[in-house]
């Protein structure tokens, strides 16, 4: 193989595939990226860590010989990033080692057979339809920060997507750690119909949320029960599915919530930051005390001393007092982008839903702490 390519296409692919391998490999290969160029023009790298593949294509300068070899893709994309702007890289591949020249600078790398190379079998992938990028960065954003990171609840571990009818038709994607739960909900996609109920694991969801901020306009989905596929321009990703059945999410989410605070999400979550700044990093409590028209939120840590601070919003029910935590709540209020946030409140032990309006597409459920 002999190819010749812009450092700068080279860096961008490379800098797609790279980050699905992972540092430590048992298995040699799979540390390695697979470089495909052939006879007209095109460079293919593919990477993956048996669980998630990425396929990206780019346009070469020249290929002077078509062939495929594999090389260690944290090392190349090292060198391509360290290379000077502008310049042109050559890469030749032979008798187990892969020459890289550009400018003043040579290195000589090991490579490993391409057929070596494992690959995910898709499969059949029967569901198909198109997502507006916008749109899936949206659902990302809105839901991530909700993934459990608990091993032994593996099939919290991602994002579920299903279909549903709320007097139309509906694809609803939700995220909970248990303490809790983030859903955003949008106008069903065509070809969507009939799909099965899926888990998209939290490493496809951040490889995928990365290749979106290059993408504009819609992106393919394809899949089936257990893998999905994402077409993003250049690149393909594909990922294995959690294998898992997700919890019924709809009976948490509180409907008799009679309590409704409004307040400004902006300066609601710069007061909870700074009287959080005192909170144990164990609990990071925070109470917030309700009153009509006075919200107090206040913080005690045995170890530093207290803090409080009201902050302005509307509130006419019973006073009453309830916990959260401080980081839940605030990852929550983030995601708010409206200077309104609707905080639907029954008691210090419900469970409290926040949401912008009835009809904003995202809904997020917090349970309380005790303080």
């Amino acid at each position: 193989m002999k190819a010749t390519i812009e450092r700068a296409n080279l860096l961008r692919s490379l800098g797609h595939v790279q980050s699905v391998v992972e540092r430590r490999n048992t298995i040699p290969i799979l540390s390695n990226v697979l470089l495909e160029a052939t006879a007209d023009g095109t460079i293919r790298l593919m990477a993956t860590d048996l669980d998630l593949q990425i396929n990206e294509s780019l346009e070469a300068v020249s290929v002077d010989v078509p062939g495929a070899t594999t090389v260690s893709a944290h090392t190349l994309f090292d060198i391509v990033r360290k290379l000077p702007e502008g310049t042109q890289v050559s890469l030749t591949a032979a008798d187990g080692k892969m020459q890289v020249v550009a400018a003043r600078s040579r290195y000589s790398l090991n490579t490993l057979p391409r057929d070596d190379f494992p690959m995910i079998v898709e499969g059949d992938l029967p569901t198909r339809f198109e997502l507006p990028a916008t749109a899936l960065r949206q659902i990302i954003d809105k839901t991530r920060f909700a993934i459990s990171t608990e091993e032994t609840r593996y099939y919290l571990n991602g994002i579920f997507f299903h279909v549903a009818d709320d007097g139309q038709p509906v694809l609803k994607a939700a995220a909970t750690d248990g303490h809790r739960l983030a859903r955003v909900t949008i106008p069903r996609p065509e070809g969507a119909e009939g799909m099965p109920d899926i888990i998209v694991p939290r490493k496809c969801v951040g490889e995928l949320r990365k290749l979106l901020d290059e993408v504009e306009g819609t992106v393919e989905v394809s899949l089936s029960a257990t893998k999905i596929r994402f077409g993003l321009g250049t690149a393909v990703l594909t990922s294995k599915l959690i294998d898992g059945t997700f919890p019924d999410y709809s009976r948490v989410i509180p409907t008799g919530n009679d309590k409704l605070l409004r307040i400004d999400p902006k300066s609601f979550m710069a007061g909870v930051d700074r009287v959080s700044t005192i909170a144990s990093d164990k609990t990071r409590a925070v109470k917030m005390a309700l009153e009509p028209d006075r919200i107090t939120l206040s913080v005690t840590s045995p170890e530093n001393g207290t803090a409080a601070e009201e902050v302005p919003g509307s509130y006419s029910s019973d006073a009453f007092e309830i916990g959260f935590n401080a980081r839940y709540l605030m990852d929550i209020l983030s995601q708010v982008e409206s200077d309104s946030v609707e905080v639907h409140l029954a008691d210090a032990a419900a469970p409290t839903l926040i949401r912008e309006n009835d009809k904003s597409a995202a809904l997020y459920v917090l349970m309380p702490m005790r303080v």
